[in-house]
């Protein structure tokens, strides 16, 4: 018992000294050890960012070249591929410049000329178009949708043929704004803005003529493309797409230019960047001479 009791006293005092040991040797060497740590951690994160810029400054220089390319290659794929033909931009709610710039950007190459620029009010008056078609089939598209319909419809097809009496009739009760307008189209390009806000009638109103004008360029003889550019906050790729449009969802990126070209010459697809693309470009980029 006496053995055990003295036992058991030595094992604590051995266990205290190891403690105080252990406090003594930390106050002495733990700031040397900590330090060492940290500065070794330091140089070691160093190390990595150093690499992560100088591959990021690679990727860059890789980049820029390939962008570099890209731009002299697309005048070498579209160059007179549309000489002397009347391209027309329809922006249904609006027609942001930056999308103009682009899609003048893109055309230059191609020998087309910019004919005409029209912008579709949205939500449509349809009050208003309703009394300007006083006695016409048309007199009631402000109560009766399947009017309204019909009505966007045909004004599509009149906006690309350039002529016909209904679009004559109601170009400022329907339209914002327009330069170049009175010449057939051989080609459209129509950018979707409607704002995504609307609601109750106004909603009702310009889904219906919307999807009349949609189907207006869709069964014209021309052929027409929906673009947008790759960073547009809401695409409207589905609903063009609905409407049996070819697509360019890039046409701020050469890629996509190319595509919309394509479409142009006769391309059927949903091409570009997005979810929503089947693919980025047509499969057959067939060289040809420029368009005699």
């Amino acid at each position: 018992m006496g053995y055990s009791s003295r036992y058991h006293a030595v094992s604590l005092a051995a266990v205290f000294l190891a403690l105080a040991i252990g406090i003594l040797i930390g106050v002495n060497f733990g700031d040397d050890v900590v330090s060492g740590t940290a500065r070794s951690l330091e140089e070691s994160l160093q190390d990595d960012l150093s690499d992560a810029r100088a591959e990021a400054d690679e990727l860059d220089a890789q980049l820029e070249t390939e962008r570099d390319f890209s731009e002299e290659a697309y005048p070498a794929l579209v160059g007179g591929r549309l000489r002397e033909d009347r391209v027309g931009l329809i922006g249904i709610g609006g027609l942001p410049a930056e999308v103009v710039d682009d899609v003048e950007a893109m055309l230059e190459p191609t020998g087309a000329a910019l004919s005409q620029v029209s912008v579709v009010r949205v939500p449509p008056d349809a009050e208003a178009l309703a009394e300007r078609l006083e006695n016409t089939p048309f007199s009631r598209v402000d109560r009766d949708p399947a009017q309204l319909e019909e009505l966007g419809r045909r004004l599509g097809r009149q906006m690309i043929s350039g002529r016909g009496n209904l679009i004559e009739d109601v170009r400022e009760q329907f339209l914002v704004r327009e330069s170049g307008t009175g010449e057939r189209l051989d080609h459209v390009i129509v950018v979707h803005a409607v704002p995504g806000d609307l609601e109750g009638d106004d909603a009702d109103t310009t889904e219906t003529m919307e999807a009349g004008l949609l189907e207006g360029f869709a069964g014209a003889t021309t052929q027409a493309v929906g673009v947008e550019r790759s960073d547009s906050e809401e695409s409207s790729i589905a609903i063009f797409d609905s409407h049996d449009i070819p697509t360019s969802d890039s046409v701020d990126l050469v890629a996509g230019r190319v595509a919309a070209i394509f479409v142009l010459l006769g391309a059927d697809g949903n091409f570009g960047t997005k979810d929503s693309a089947d693919q980025l470009l047509p499969d057959l980029l067939i060289p040809a001479g420029p368009k005699r």
